[in-house]
């Protein structure tokens, strides 16, 4: 496994952030922008994390940024406050390297703190490597929206994988009925 730390990122990261999330556009696998982005397009989405309730990371190896993941705020409602949208990318040359596991386990290590109990990933059917890694890590299907993206003249589906890790909220124990 590759050796590597999480740094909350900074604005000058998002140059490398927007060149990581471009490089898998074409493979049409983890989202559905079909053109890359600019920086400059993706400046307000950066500036929506904030370190102590939706952050966004670098994974970094060697003091280079290899990757990221973000927290994002799941619906925008209130009573969603305790759930959040993870998104993992990782740098081509990084990919199978463990670098996904050990994010999703350091994300784990940071939920209390962040008030979150629930994560939610939106991942598509055909992405057999992120529905793996999530599915591995106890991620179950809570949705499955079939053919709603067109990318290349073929129709994708997208699946809402989620988990409850317990009750962080609070230190009470569940009710058990």
């Amino acid at each position: 496994m590759t050796q590597i730390k999480f740094e909350y990122a900074q604005p000058n990261d998002l140059p490398k952030i927007v060149e990581i999330y471009n490089e898998i556009i074409p493979s049409r696998l983890a989202t559905a922008d079909l053109v890359p982005v600019s920086v400059a397009s993706r400046q307000a989405w950066f500036q929506a994390f904030n370190h102590d309730r939706r952050p966004i990371w670098v994974i970094k190896a060697d003091q280079t940024i290899v990757g990221w993941v973000g927290l994002e705020s799941f619906y925008g409602r209130p009573a969603y406050q305790h759930t959040a949208e993870i998104s993992i990318y990782l740098d081509k040359n990084y990919r199978r390297h463990q670098l996904g596991q050990q994010a999703l386990e350091y994300v784990r290590t940071q939920l209390r703190r962040l008030n979150l109990d629930t994560l939610v990933a939106f991942v598509f059917s055909h992405n057999l490597p992120s529905q793996k890694l999530f599915k591995k890590n106890g991620f179950e299907k809570w949705g499955h929206l079939p053919d709603v993206a067109l990318m290349d003249d073929q129709r994708r589906s997208l699946d809402i994988l989620g988990r409850h890790f317990g009750n962080l909220i609070n230190d009470a124990e569940p009710v058990v009925k």
